[in-house]
């Protein structure tokens, strides 16, 4: 079972979708202990996605995933832009030339893209950031075997929204939020939030 070019543009499409549903969402979380304007700024972002994807039709799954970078670089403001940029980019280099991946290539490139975010946002897990949910998911790509790629990505979607919930207790040590201390504590991390969403979408989308 592979993970195909078609696939993922479909699954990023889908995903511009999920974040115009999720806008208002995104942005109570991030109101409460944030600017307030992460759904706008992934809205914003993943509409550039799609534009720049349907102008330049990336010819593989790296180039996708280069373009999503930049396109998200480019149009996010604050600290998601270019967490999810680098992200992108890590990973696109996994995935230059490939029109389609199977689960093993995936995870490779997923981890080198986690390994851009804890770098850039020198953060870890507990710290009350997206990587509460990346981190997870993560654990579960890599501990798959043999399992169906539809299987895992659900498996690890599953991981994402139990890291998203358990930052909820905790107190924000990284970003705008930690600047409030204790009053950060009982609050979602709307990061966390934004990267569960993505990877539910591609458990519904891929494989």
């Amino acid at each position: 079972m592979m993970i195909t070019l078609q696939q993922v543009i479909d699954w990023l499409k889908e995903l511009n979708i999920v974040y115009t549903e999720q806008k208002d969402f995104l942005s109570k979380l991030d109101s409460d202990i944030g600017d307030g304007d992460h759904g706008v700024n992934m809205e914003r972002g993943f509409n550039a996605v799609v534009a720049a994807i349907d102008t330049t039709s990336p010819a593989d799954i790296g180039a996708v995933f280069k373009t999503v970078s930049t396109s998200l670089i480019k149009s996010v403001g604050g600290a998601s832009g270019p967490l999810y940029g680098t992200f992108f980019l890590r990973a696109a280099a996994v995935l230059a030339g490939k029109p389609e991946v199977d689960l093993v290539a995936w995870t490779a490139a997923f981890e080198k893209g986690v390994q851009g975010i804890e770098q850039l946002g020198k953060a870890q897990k507990g710290d009350k950031t997206m990587l509460d949910a990346w981190l997870p998911a993560l654990s579960v790509l890599k501990a798959a075997g043999g399992n169906e790629i539809k299987e895992v990505l659900k498996a690890a979607a599953s991981a994402a929204e139990e890291g998203m919930k358990a930052t909820i207790p905790l107190q924000a040590k990284k970003g705008r939020a930690s600047y409030l201390g204790e009053r950060s504590i009982g609050h979602q991390d709307p990061g966390a939030s934004s990267t569960f969403l993505l990877l539910q979408t591609a458990a519904g989308v891929l494989g």
